[in-house]
């Protein structure tokens, strides 16, 4: 009978035993885990980068803000504080009664140039990139290489000639000769090209079968389906032309037409500069990029992906 136990407790013994975990698995788990705490650590360390790129990013607007509100005392004492102890508005009411004139109109005439020179440089680089990508005719193609070799051209090698010829229409002081030699961008030109050479053709020609003429292919096909590429040209046109400082400076003599660029470079005198007024009037120059590009900033991502596609 003892023996009858005992040889059943023998075979029933390995069924109550735990079983055992097989090292591989051990070792996943292991790994696994290991690759989610790496994961973790990568991604902690990619926000901190981040962070420390938008206090970089974010520092000077800041300090450029209060300064804006500082007493001139307290602008230039050591060390710094990091908000002011009294607020002031002299800094910006200061901008209005400048001995040149008042810092609004410097303002109304910075929007006026870029604007004029934003609108027409889309519809120059539009039409121009339109005939470069969809329609053929002799010579396009080296035409295209002679536009794309002026972009190795700089600016201030063709100051001269410029002011040359600008003087022979009799436009120096004046608003066309500050808005007529820009409107003509290759790179816009190229930008457009490529982005239109994506563009189906058949589309194109299904309209031209029902009798549209090409101003109405291009206004109502092509401009529509060019909005993204647009935008981003549009936007960095309008940021090279608002900071634009050398062409104006050589071409105005009025102050009461300067822009804003020349505007700040008054605030830079035989003393030094005044700082208080100088950060107001920075924020105001500014906002209109911030704005600008707050509103068409999908537009211009997705303007800048796009453009190397390749229908």
């Amino acid at each position: 009978m003892d023996a009858q136990v005992s040889t059943s407790t023998a075979v029933a013994a390995p069924d109550t035993l735990p079983t055992a975990i097989p090292r591989e698995a051990v070792g996943s788990e292991a790994l696994s885990h290991e690759r989610r705490w790496q994961a973790r650590l990568e991604r902690y360390l990619l926000w901190l980068l981040l962070a420390i790129g938008a206090v970089a990013m974010v520092g000077p607007f800041y300090w450029m803000l209060i300064t804006s509100w500082k007493i001139r005392q307290e602008v230039i004492q050591y060390p710094p504080t990091w908000w002011p102890e009294r607020f002031t508005w002299a800094n910006w009411q200061e901008l209005d009664d400048l001995p040149i004139g008042s810092f609004t109109t410097f303002f109304k005439n910075s929007l006026l140039v870029a604007g004029a020179i934003t609108i027409l440089t889309l519809l120059v680089s539009a039409m121009a990139g339109y005939v470069f990508a969809k329609l053929p005719f002799p010579g396009r193609d080296k035409l295209f290489w002679v536009v794309l070799s002026m972009m190795m051209i700089p600016f201030t090698v063709s100051i001269i000639p410029s002011f040359a010829l600008m003087d022979r229409l009799g436009w120096i002081d004046s608003y066309f000769a500050l808005i007529v030699p820009i409107i003509f961008n290759p790179f816009g030109i190229f930008l457009m090209r490529q982005f239109m050479l994506a563009l189906p053709g058949d589309l194109l020609d299904a309209a031209r079968m029902d009798g549209a003429s090409e101003f109405r292919v291009f206004f109502q096909i092509v401009i529509p389906l060019s909005q993204a590429a647009m935008a981003a040209l549009g936007i960095l046109t309008f940021l090279q032309q608002w900071d634009n400082f050398l062409w104006p400076l050589v071409i105005l003599n009025s102050p009461e037409k300067y822009t804003v660029p020349i505007a700040l470079a008054w605030f830079r005198g035989r003393m030094g500069t005044d700082v208080g007024p100088t950060a107001a009037a920075s924020i105001l120059a500014v906002l209109p990029v911030l704005l600008v590009y707050i509103v068409a900033q999908r537009k211009f991502v997705e303007g800048i992906a796009l453009t190397g596609l390749k229908g």
